[in-house]
C-alpha cells in the first residue's frame, strides 16, 4: 500500500470479548502456577474500518480527532526527553483539542510490534517490550475513571472543587507511517452502555479495571491511514459529563489487509492525561 494512497474503507479484523459470566481477568505478566492469562475468550469479527481522513471528526461527538501535531521529539528512547520535553507538547495539545482549562500527563507507554509474537492480544504475553493491543479496549471504566482524579489532583480540596474532567489518550507513530497494525477507533455515538463489559486487568503491584466490548453490527470504526510522525490521533477515554458529549471510544489495533509484505512493525507511544474543564 502506498503510504500516501487514502483508501475510504478497509475490511478487517477485530477482536470482541465473547459474552460470559462473572467479571473477565487478563494478566499482564505470567500468571500465577494453574492460572489462564485470560478468563474470557475473545472472537474475530470482520468490520468495515473507515478512513477518517475522508471525514471530520470531532473530539465530543465521535470521542476522536486526527491533529496535525508536530513534535520536537527525536529519540522516544530516551525517558528523560519524553518527560521534560514530550509530556509538556501533549498537554499543550490535550488543551487545544478538549478546551479544558488543564492538563496534568500522568502516564506514557513505548509500544514495539514484535512480529514473531501474536498480534491480537493485550501486547503484554511473555517477554519484551509492550506491542501492539489487539483487543477491543476503553482504558478507564466509570469506576476507574472517577479513581484517577484522585489519584492524579492529590489535593482533596483541589480534586474537590472540580466540575467536569476527562481523560484523554494521545497516540503518535514514532517509526514512520503505520501500515502494519494501525489503530481502530470506534464511533462512541455507535456504542451501547450494555456493549461494554468490565474487566480487571492485572499487574504485578496492582489491579486495573478497563472495558472489554461485546460485537454490535452497529459499530462503526474508523482509522487514519498511513498516520505519521507529525500526526496524533487524540480520543476520550473517560468524561465526567454523563450525556450530550462522547464518553468512551473503545479502540484496537487491526491487521491491514493491504500491508505490503516486509512493512516495518508499528511503533508507537501513547500518552495518557487528565483534563480539567472548570
Amino acid at each position: 500500500m502506498d503510504p500516501h494512497t487514502r483508501p475510504q474503507t478497509v475490511v478487517g479484523g477485530l477482536s470482541y470479548v465473547k459474552p460470559g459470566t462473572g467479571t473477565p481477568i487478563n494478566y499482564m505478566y505470567p500468571p500465577p502456577a494453574g492460572e489462564p492469562w485470560q478468563t474470557c475468550e475473545y472472537e474475530l469479527h470482520e468490520v468495515s474500518i473507515a478512513d477518517m481522513r475522508s471525514a471530520a471528526p470531532a473530539l465530543e461527538r465521535e470521542g476522536f480527532i486526527l491533529a496535525e501535531a508536530p513534535t520536537r521529539m527525536t529519540d522516544f528512547g530516551d525517558e528523560e526527553a519524553i518527560r521534560s520535553i514530550y509530556y509538556a507538547e501533549a498537554a499543550e495539545l490535550a488543551t487545544a483539542a478538549t478546551g479544558a482549562r488543564s492538563a496534568h500527563v500522568f502516564d506514557h507507554l513505548v509500544r514495539k510490534r514484535d512480529p514473531s509474537r501474536p498480534t491480537l492480544t493485550f501486547g503484554r504475553e511473555g517477554d519484551g517490550p509492550p506491542s501492539a493491543v489487539g483487543r477491543i479496549h476503553n482504558d478507564y471504566t466509570e469506576a476507574s475513571g472517577r479513581l484517577r482524579l484522585g489519584r492524579v489532583l492529590t489535593n482533596p480540596a483541589q480534586a474537590a472543587a472540580v466540575w467536569r474532567y476527562g481523560i484523554v489518550n494521545i497516540w503518535r507513530s514514532i517509526r514512520g507511517p503505520v501500515l502494519d497494525t494501525p489503530l481502530a477507533l470506534c464511533d462512541a455515538r455507535s456504542v451501547n452502555a450494555a456493549d461494554l463489559v468490565a474487566a480487571e486487568i492485572r499487574y504485578p503491584t496492582r489491579t486495573g479495571e478497563l472495558y472489554l466490548a461485546t460485537h454490535n453490527p452497529r459499530h462503526r470504526w474508523w482509522y487514519a491511514s498511513a498516520i505519521d510522525r507529525h500526526e496524533a490521533l487524540v480520543f476520550k477515554q473517560y468524561d465526567s459529563q454523563a450525556s450530550g458529549v462522547a464518553r468512551f471510544t473503545p479502540h484496537a489495533a487491526f491487521a491491514h489487509p493491504e500491508a505490503p509484505a516486509g512493512t516495518p512493525p508499528r511503533e508507537s507511544i501513547e500518552i495518557r492525561c487528565l483534563v480539567v474543564y472548570d
